[in-house]
């Protein structure tokens, strides 16, 4: 039971990325998924979570610029990234549980091991 996310990478400020989260076996019927982020010297702060059907959620901080969204078909979920700034460089991890209470304050049960997304200015 793995979280493989991929995507991360070096973009210049203004930018964009995709980043995708390819879960494994049956944590695909975990019911909410999320993404997080954590810059160094920072704490781990919620990007934004996806429950059931269609069930968003976004930190104030990171409504605008964020898109959570599911692809049944793949099995995938993926964070799209607009307007990055330099400030946006931390590594992304991908969390899932079956609540999203639990995704969301940060203590889902599975976690990828994290891309690394760096915006120059």
């Amino acid at each position: 039971v793995r979280l493989e996310e991929s995507g991360g990478g070096l973009v210049q400020a203004g930018g964009s990325l995709r980043l995708s989260c390819a879960p494994s076996g049956s944590i695909f019927d975990t019911n909410a998924m999320g993404w997080f982020r954590q810059a160094p010297g920072e704490q781990r702060e919620l990007v934004a979570a996806f429950s059931g059907g269609a069930t968003t959620y976004y930190p104030d901080s990171m409504r605008g610029r964020f898109t959570i969204s599911r692809d049944n078909v793949n099995k995938t979920v993926y964070l799209q990234m607009n307007n990055l700034k330099p400030e946006d460089t931390a590594v992304y991890y991908c969390a899932a549980d079956w609540i999203l209470q639990a995704v969301v304050s940060g203590t889902a049960r599975y976690w990828g091991q994290g891309t690394q997304v760096t915006v120059s200015s």
